[in-house]
């Protein structure tokens, strides 16, 4: 995979926003790290795994065996440093995942399934230590349904996670590959939210400059892995199912008119699998706010509903909005609406109520 840039690349990360209105708000999609990994190669014997080189204070390498991947700083792992960026940013709480580098799919199932029950209990932890400020999704070893069903209900029913979070693809699976279908089927029964993330980005030896597999590959891997679940018919099957994709559905929204042409005119290649029309699957799932244009949240929320989208920032990373909620604040939407946007839709989403959480406005509180 492509490297990518450190965090400190970006100049404008340290302003500071101040919205109007103080409106009770969750963070849907946030990265999280264990500060201390251990020697993954070590632990299973061969290489390709993640571990973390602290070369100075508050600072990490990611480091994929000896090849460079990200710099990051301690609100990677740090619950109090990130408790004290939401306070600046008007963030009541955040809903935790691991890094999608993290998933492990092309590794032995059984190290997938270790790997992911390190990282799950971590998360637990940090939810289990200020529940008023984190919501927890797991990872699981997707690769090895059987696995990944015992994780989920670990997850859910031991951990206490609000769900799990998995990637556009698992290797060479769709998300409507018929070995999938079990994983989709317990998380409905289990009411657990999926976050859906793009990862091992689609294209990239043709895009070896400019970041482009972060910047075109990511928006269509999110398309993908919606345009696979109507498709395969995942959603009509789990009418239940509570699926988010990141990134405001990357190019799907723009395209679905397109995904509606190509399914009119060739059912015989698009209908194999479900015959009912892709647009008939708009506000049948969630999408996160992160689009990072007025014009394009405002044909979102148009096009699935506010109900259906939910702030989503990508922190602590440069690609995402820097400034928590500061488009859906900038929007010529009324109170409800934004607060719809900011924690509404993320409460449903997640099967929780706002007086799940004992909060105070942390905007009061700065420290």
């Amino acid at each position: 995979m492509p490297q990518d840039t450190p965090n400190t690349a970006n100049p404008n990360k340290k302003k500071i926003f101040t919205p109007e209105s103080n409106l009770f708000t969750i963070d849907i999609h946030t990265h999280i790290l264990p500060e201390r990994l251990p020697n993954l190669r070590d632990r299973y014997g061969y290489g390709g795994f993640i571990h973390l080189d602290h070369h100075k204070p508050c600072c990490a390498r990611m480091m994929m065996d000896d090849r460079f991947f990200r710099e990051v700083e301690d609100n990677c792992w740090s619950a109090e440093r990130r408790m004290q960026d939401c306070n600046h940013q008007h963030v009541d709480v955040q809903v935790l995942s691991t890094v999608p580098v993290m998933f492990g799919y092309w590794a032995k199932p059984e190290h997938t399934w270790d790997l992911s029950k390190m990282l799950n209990e971590h998360i637990a932890g940090i939810v289990k230590d200020y529940p008023d400020r984190f919501v927890g999704l797991g990872t699981l070893p997707m690769q090895a349904p059987d696995l990944a069903i015992k994780e989920l209900e670990r997850c859910v029913n031991d951990l206490g996670l609000a769900g799990v979070e998995i990637g556009s693809h698992i290797m060479d699976w769709n998300l409507d590959a018929p070995e999938l279908f079990p994983i989709f089927e317990a998380a409905a029964e289990l009411g657990a939210a999926i976050f859906v993330h793009p990862w091992d980005m689609m294209g990239t030896s043709k895009m070896p400059k400019y970041w482009l597999p972060w910047l075109v590959g990511m928006p269509a891997e999110t398309s993908l892995a919606i345009c696979s679940m109507i498709f395969g018919g995942i959603f009509e099957k789990l009418p239940n199912l509570k699926v988010a994709f990141a990134h405001g559905g990357g190019s799907f929204p723009a395209t679905i008119g397109r995904i509606q042409h190509g399914f009119d005119v060739r059912p015989d290649l698009c209908a194999i699998d479900n015959p009912i029309a892709p647009k008939d699957y708009l506000g049948k799932f969630y999408l996160d706010s992160l689009v990072h244009s007025p014009e394009m949240l405002d044909y979102v929320v148009k096009l699935i509903g506010a109900d259906k989208v939910c702030l989503g920032t990508d922190y602590p990373f440069p690609l995402g909005e820097l400034q928590p909620g500061k488009l859906i604040h900038s929007m010529n939407y009324d109170d409800k609406q934004k607060e719809q946007l900011l924690s509404g839709s993320a409460l449903d989403w997640l099967g929780l109520k706002k007086s799940d959480f004992a909060f105070m406005q942390s905007w009061d509180v700065v420290k």
